[in-house]
């Protein structure tokens, strides 16, 4: 089963707390396999300003991505599909690709996202590069893997990015806690979305949970037959 717990950061006072606002248990385990080739419903597709994006916007097919840095199934769908993805679709101008965070680990993904954004204002590819960099080290700061000091393990992600020096303002903005918080809520309201990794491709709301590329393939080639109508 994909990552089925939804926390949401609130403003309180003048501060930001990362807390579990809303927990949603589809199932007993925490993450698991879940191979699927359905959609459960159609929406529009937009993209914002604020969105982490790769490829053209005038690609055919647009996809976007929820899924959690904490998430160890969105990591094993990342290190499975990411790169052929990117090579084959987004690089070729099929794709347009939009990862948005929709924390399950209120605390650790704000945090995480934080320090991804301040790593991105260089360019996207540094953001996604972070991205990338803490699903591959999970176990060094992820909660779901009980390390010693989650917050050590993301300043150790910061130092390896080079962004060590801000790392604690970064995970701790305010302006993100609160579009992230946004994103959440609108994804929940939007797409009654509450697992991840969760994928909108062309406005169609995908199942969650891991997808194979071979399953992945298939279906982003069904999309650009159908947008090519």
């Amino acid at each position: 089963m994909a990552r089925s717990r939804l926390v949401l950061l609130a403003a309180v006072g003048g501060a930001v707390i990362l807390g579990l606002i809303a927990w949603y248990v589809l199932s007993s385990g925490k993450s698991g396999n879940l191979e699927t080739t359905g959609s459960t419903s159609t929406t529009a597709t937009d993209v914002s300003s604020s969105d982490m994006a790769l490829g053209s916007p005038k690609a055919p097919v647009k996809v976007i991505e929820y899924g959690a840095p904490s998430c160890p199934v969105c990591a094993h769908f990342e290190a499975d599909n990411f790169e052929p993805l990117k090579k084959n679709y987004i690089d070729t101008g099929k794709v347009y690709f939009v990862f948005r965070v929709f924390p399950i680990n209120g605390d650790a993904d704000g945090a995480a996202e934080g320090l991804a954004r301040c790593a991105g204002r260089t360019s996207v590819d540094s953001y996604f590069h972070f991205i990338d960099l803490l699903f591959r080290n999970q176990k060094e700061w992820d909660p779901e893997y009980n390390p010693p000091d989650v917050h050590a393990g993301l300043l150790m992600m910061a130092r390896i990015a080079g962004i060590e020096a801000e790392a604690d303002p970064c995970m701790t903005d305010k302006a993100n806690a609160e579009r992230i918080n946004n994103v959440a809520k609108e994804a929940t309201a939007r797409y009654n979305l509450n697992a991840t990794p969760t994928l909108i491709i062309n406005g169609v709301v995908e199942q969650p949970g891991y997808i194979p590329w071979t399953t992945l393939k298939t279906m982003l080639d069904a999309a650009l037959q159908h947008a090519h109508k």
